[in-house]
């Protein structure tokens, strides 16, 4: 995952603070902190707006822990990391059903490298997701590393970050 991110060197990523079945990340963020913005779902209604990482942390409904909230405007994301249930064989997110990553997506005017992760993989070929689900440029487990055909991607990704789960 690092070797992608740094391929892209993006000033201003998105995370997610993680709940107990899903990969804890945050030890990523202090690193990538030195050269880019870290940015963490807010939760608000049916969606959230982003919010700078910082401390401290609160726990809020479903015991996602969230740094305070703060009042500015949309930030460009360049690349998100964003949890999964499953993928499909589009590379389309299977997540909890609330669609709240979908809307935030919606909202954005350019679409983000997008990876997702997950602690297992968990994927079919049959496309069981709607066309409003966001798509991923590539889905990282510890059992495998996918990456969404080149047609798709500016993704001149070179191969060999395979090895380097």
């Amino acid at each position: 995952m690092e070797q992608v991110i740094k391929k892209y060197n993006p000033k201003a990523l998105l995370f997610y603070m993680p709940m107990a079945h899903e990969p804890d990340l945050r030890p990523l963020f202090r690193k990538l902190s030195k050269r880019s913005k870290i940015y963490v779902p807010f939760m608000e209604g049916e969606s959230f707006k982003l919010v700078q990482y910082r401390l401290p942390l609160r726990k809020k409904r479903f015991g996602i822990i969230e740094p305070n909230n703060s009042h500015f405007y949309l930030p460009k994301i360049d690349l998100a990391v964003v949890p999964v249930v499953g993928v499909d064989g589009k590379m389309r997110r299977i997540g909890f059903g609330k669609g709240m990553y979908d809307r935030f997506f919606a909202l954005l005017q350019k679409r983000p490298i997008t990876l997702f992760v997950q602690i297992s993989k968990c994927y079919t070929k049959e496309i069981v997701t709607d066309n409003f689900d966001i798509e991923a440029d590539f889905y990282i487990t510890p059992e495998d590393f996918i990456v969404r055909g080149k047609k798709y991607v500016d993704r001149n990704f070179d191969r060999r970050c395979r090895s380097n789960r």
